[in-house]
């Protein structure tokens, strides 16, 4: 594996962030609103909703490990995984603004379009976003850097929630005027055109600097048993499946929880707000907090403390609100670690294969990552609709004693199991910051050059 010997400057830092900023204004406007989009503003029942995220999601699983083969396979002078921030940046703004255009339909066929339009949605988010989460593996072979830009990256992230977290309840009712099916279309017109843009942004700031050996002789056949022999990647795959599903079960529940239980729809805005406040304090803690914990008992302890603090939720009153804005800043930081130390642990396990193998798939091997979050919103999402359902959930009518008990338990006890989950998986992940070094240090010696010095 060849690398170049420039360091990763402060720009392409920042400019390597802007990508997860795009991503994240439909990433989570997806986990936030897309549920409670297509039931109480599109119209489809919860049940047959559910049905359909989780049937889209399955079948388009099977688009990541090919996406990330593809890339590693790609060659241009761009690079392997750069071009695709250009070539996909456009259809990823359209389709995910047709995703929430929500035309007058009968009810059968707007459950056509919502199946139609969300596919097509996953399988440009796989098209761009692998690559993208791969651009991290070939931008410098150092680890803590790449820790670094991981927290970058999830700066943005935070960035996008926030924004969409905070503007987006507002948004539609400024643009609609009371008709959310036209507030969406305008909100998420801005929402499209912003993250082409920012795409856009990263293509132009990045550079990829990590090679593949020039011998390297490899096949799809090979990539895939290389992989499925990595147990580190194993165990980090299902580890960010549990993430993704506490993630999705929590932010997805939580417009349920204010509108139906505490009564107060547009106050989740504020709430969000703060919560993602505390994800930003946390991102940017999590380089310190690293050099003490390590990465993986930083993510063990995070994941413990978002454990107790969304378990919580289930005994608040809808007068509790200081108790549960507490609880959202206090796992809102705790959870600020949890994205950025995944990504570069998925790094360090590309490190891993090619120690191991002598080759390299770097596409692939962050393929997981992408998997991961399908998966975790394929359980959390389906789960979320097919509970609401079981206890009785009707849109925008008052809830039964049921229907606010699964509501309360969706947005607390059971998000806080997929969170437990999560920590007893990581327990088994044995690339310490030792043996880390040492991978680094031999990889270094095959290619004949010094470990790079931390940018």
């Amino acid at each position: 594996m060849s690398v170049a010997s420039e360091k990763v400057g402060f720009g392409e830092r920042v400019g390597y962030g802007l990508g997860d900023l795009a991503s994240c204004l439909f990433w989570q406007t997806f986990t936030v609103f897309l549920l409670f989009f297509y039931t109480d503003v599109f119209g489809i029942a919860a049940a047959a909703a559910a049905t359909m995220l989780g049937v889209v999601r399955i079948i388009d699983l099977f688009a990541d490990p090919i996406m990330g083969m593809l890339g590693d396979r790609t060659q241009t002078r761009w690079g392997k995984f750069r071009p695709y921030l250009l070539w996909i940046a456009a259809p990823f703004g359209l389709i995910g603004f047709l995703t929430f255009f929500a035309p007058d339909l009968a009810p059968s066929a707007r459950l056509m379009y919502a199946y139609v339009t969300y596919g097509a949605m996953m399988l440009v988010y796989t098209a761009i976003n692998i690559p993208y989460g791969a651009l991290m593996g070939v931008i410098t072979p150092d680890s803590l850097v790449r820790t670094r830009l991981s927290s970058y990256r999830f700066l943005g992230a935070f960035t996008g929630n926030l924004i969409v977290q905070t503007c987006t309840v507002g948004l539609v009712k400024y643009f609609g005027g009371g008709a959310d099916r036209i507030g969406y279309r305008w909100t998420m017109a801005i929402y499209a055109t912003s993250a082409t843009l920012l795409f856009l942004g990263t293509f132009a700031l990045t550079r990829e600097r990590v090679q593949p050996p020039k011998d390297q002789q490899t096949s799809f056949g090979r990539d895939l048993a290389d992989l499925l022999h990595n147990r580190p990647w194993l165990i980090l795959c299902a580890v960010g499946i549990c993430a993704n599903t506490w993630a999705v079960l929590k932010m997805a529940s939580l417009v349920y929880f204010f509108k139906y239980y505490l009564g107060n729809e547009t106050g989740v805005s504020l709430f969000m707000f703060w919560g993602t406040v505390g994800n930003i304090a946390g991102v940017l803690a999590t380089g310190w907090m690293t050099k003490y914990l390590g990465k993986r008992n930083l993510y063990i302890v995070s994941m413990i403390v978002n454990a107790i603090t969304t378990a919580a939720y289930f005994w608040a009153r809808p007068t509790d609100m200081a108790f549960l804005y507490a609880m959202n800043i206090i796992g809102g930081f705790a959870s600020g670690p949890v994205s950025p130390l995944i990504w570069a642990l998925y790094a360090d396990t590309a490190d891993y294969s090619e120690w191991k193998t002598g080759r390299r798939a770097t596409g692939l091997v962050f393929s997981a990552g992408t998997f991961a979050q399908k998966m975790g919103w394929t359980i959390g999402g389906s789960l979320a609709g097919y509970l609401l359902a079981y206890y009785g959930f009707q849109a925008n009518v008052a809830q039964s004693v049921g229907s606010l008990f699964g509501i309360r338990l969706l947005v607390s006890i059971i998000p806080a199991i997929a969170s437990l989950l999560a920590v007893g998986i990581i327990f088994f992940y044995a690339i310490d910051e030792k043996l880390q070094q040492r991978i680094s240090a031999e990889l270094a010696e095959r290619r004949g050059k010094a470990v790079p010095a931390s940018a």
